[in-house]
């Protein structure tokens, strides 16, 4: 299983998506998780003054997305929150319940150990900056950096994990924090798929629309019969890293009842992102994404045998035998 984050700040929820979780199915029940799990930022610490240092040096790895080697602390770290940004990104702004995608190196700032980085795992991190879903310092740190940016910070207990500490990590509740944090991308509820547009040219399957400013696309449905196989067509065709079987996504959805064309769920209405496991959806979603590239915008049509069937979720919508059609789009891979 992928190691988790110490950053986490409670264990995120494996988000059930309303109108995709499969209650009956093996893949649908959690995993534990073998990772920290403090609950530093569900405290009501009052906002930090933020200061310009002390800071350590970042002494090698000095390139954006390189890993970087960080200095041991000098002297007494300061008790308010203190944040640098080595290098100024030019992308979009981050802002307070964004989703980031970033690499980061984390250290203790009496020893400089090292007690967690995503360089090395070669994957970087994509995560709300919300109360209780990661630490306070980088919820406040990091709101109005760009993307592009690295931001040096230094993290006291009160913002950190707090009197508690993180023992799994090595982390004790009087320990001050250093991170450096590469703030790729950003992702809000104004998100879209970003790509190539592909002709949809079959008149037996629904059209969706192909904006990319954030709202809702269009999806017109066909007066016809519903195919009895899936189809999991591209939209939008992005250039990112294909999706696997196992993995997880931050995505952008609507969702409509082919009888119908009705929408019973969707992101858009809900002005908020959703990220999920493909483990842990309908077999039609799993295997719809599977395969498909990061940046995309996909028609999903689902049919019952892959959907719920006879067994819908109560209070849905959704009436038995439903075939359910869906515009996805894949804004990241987690």
């Amino acid at each position: 299983m992928r190691r988790r984050s110490v950053l986490l700040a409670v264990p995120a929820g494996l988000v059930t998506l309303a109108g995709c979780g499969d209650e009956k199915s093996d893949t649908a029940k959690t995993k534990p998780s073998t990772s920290p799990s403090p609950s530093a930022s569900t405290s009501s610490a009052p906002p930090p003054k933020i200061v310009d240092g002390p800071l350590p040096a970042i002494t090698a790895g000095t390139k954006f997305n390189e890993k970087p080697t960080v200095a041991k602390g000098s002297g007494a770290p300061s008790k308010d929150l203190a944040v640098k940004t080595v290098i100024a990104g030019s992308g979009k702004t981050v802002a307070e319940n964004d989703y980031i995608q970033a690499n980061y190196l984390g250290q203790v700032w009496d020893t400089a150990k090292v007690f967690d980085n995503s360089y090395d795992r070669k994957t970087p991190l994509i995560i709300q900056l919300s109360q209780g879903s990661i630490i306070d310092g980088w919820r406040y740190a990091l709101a109005g950096k760009k993307a592009g940016s690295r931001v040096l910070m230094s993290v006291p207990p009160t913002w950190g994990y707090g009197k508690q500490g993180n023992t799994q990590a090595g982390i004790k509740g009087t320990d001050t924090l250093v991170f450096v944090v590469d703030i790729q991308n950003t992702f809000n509820a104004k998100s879209s798929a970003q790509g190539k547009e592909v002709a949809q040219g079959d008149a037996k399957l629904p059209k969706v629309g192909t904006n990319t400013d954030g709202k809702a696309p269009s999806i017109d449905v066909p007066k016809t019969a519903a195919p009895t196989k899936l189809v999991a067509n591209y939209v939008i065709e992005g250039d990112g890293e294909e999706v696997k079987a196992d993995s997880s996504v931050l995505v952008q959805y609507k969702g409509v009842l082919w009888d119908t064309g009705k929408e019973f769920d969707s992101t858009y209405s809900r002005s908020a992102l959703t990220s999920f496991s493909l483990q842990q959806v309908v077999k039609g979603w799993s295997q719809g994404l599977t395969g498909k590239k990061v940046g995309s915008r996909v028609l999903i049509v689902v049919p019952p045998k892959l959907g719920y069937g006879d067994n819908p979720p109560s209070g849905s919508g959704i009436k038995k035998d439903s075939t359910l059609v869906f515009s996805v789009d894949i804004l990241a891979k987690m």
